[in-house]
């Protein structure tokens, strides 16, 4: 979806301003050759404004720091020196047109650790970050996972968080796009773990024989109706495998937890997100294959991570909050 009508076309005028340096009609519009970073700062948040951009100024500085190659600090150091505008309208532009902000910037944190990103993965989100936390506490009162092995592992930011978490474990992260393995195995050399983990391209977790103390998934589980209803920086620019899960939503838990006896050692943990409202469903579909289900909330109250044990080795729930589906 990009901006239309009225607000296309202030959109429009301003970014030519910005390439002309030509002058607006207020102060705020004001940005020229010479205009000082604060000036291209407040012209960009009126561009990214006018385009619908939740937080248009926080974006307008990400950008500029970005087009300057600038930390933001020195940034919002010296907001009076003047500064280049021509990259910086080229990086409005493309946000303008709702391209996702770390897309642009190719990059997003996760886990206070460092993630590059690209339109062949999906952005890393902080209620992500609960499967995190879901594993860290399954794990609190036990010997940490020695194995641990990612289904569909997009940028890999799941895997290398829980390598962070367990240095003596070992993990093999999975993906059907080789772009997005690539990726995910650049993410790993850069944050120093690469001599820990092993990536391959294949379909969930089938071709493998070896069994896992911890399975981690981030599945597709959007109901196909829903996608072009999703804000258009997820429905026009996230890769929609990532994405889709179905009409109900459900369809890759199906296809993942039939197979989850056979990737987890008898006491080991899956750990795997959840759409809203999906918690109930996607336990009862544990319960056939005889496994015990436990929620964990993200920071929104809503239950994002499942916690999945053999029946016969479930005997306590999964840290202080988790709660029984």
């Amino acid at each position: 979806m990009r901006h239309s009508g009225r607000e296309g076309d202030r959109v429009g005028t301003l970014l030519d301003m910005l390439n002309q340096g030509s002058s607006g009609s207020t102060p705020s519009s004001a940005a020229g050759p010479s205009a000082s970073r604060a000036q291209l700062v407040t012209c960009g948040a009126d561009i990214l404004r006018a385009a619908g951009i939740e937080n248009p100024r926080l974006d307008a500085r990400l950008l500029l720091a970005e087009a300057l190659n600038l930390p933001i600090t020195a940034l919002l150091r010296d907001p009076q020196l003047p500064a280049d505008p021509s990259q910086y309208a080229t990086l409005l532009a493309r946000r303008a047109a709702r391209e996702p902000l770390a897309y642009i910037l190719g990059h997003r944190e996760f886990w206070s650790l460092h993630f590059a990103v690209s339109p062949a993965t999906l952005i890393p989100r902080p209620e992500s970050e609960t499967l995190i936390e879901a594993a860290i506490a399954a794990f609190a009162e036990r010997p940490p996972p020695r194995i641990i092995l990612d289904l569909g592992t997009g940028t890999g930011c799941l895997l290398l968080a829980a390598l962070h978490e367990f240095p003596a474990a070992f993990g093999v992260g999975v993906d059907r796009s080789l772009d997005s393995v690539l990726l995910a195995e650049a993410n790993a050399e850069a944050l120093g773990l690469a001599n820990r983990s092993a990536w391959a391209c294949a379909d969930w977790g089938e071709p493998f024989a070896a069994q896992f103390d911890l399975v981690l998934c981030n599945p597709p589980y959007i109901p196909t109706s829903e996608i072009a209803a999703l804000m258009p920086e997820v429905a026009a620019h996230e890769p929609a495998s990532a994405l889709d899960g179905g009409a109900d939503g459900l369809e890759a838990y199906r296809r993942i937890i039939p197979g989850l006896s056979h990737l987890l050692l008898p006491d080991g943990v899956a750990v795997l997100e959840l759409g809203i409202g999906q918690a109930p469903s996607v336990a009862s579909m544990a319960a056939e294959y005889g496994m015990i289900a436990t929620t964990r909330p993200d920071l929104a109250g809503i239950p994002r991570a499942l916690v999945l044990k053999s029946a016969t080795e479930a005997k306590k729930p999964f840290g202080t909050n988790a709660s029984a589906v």
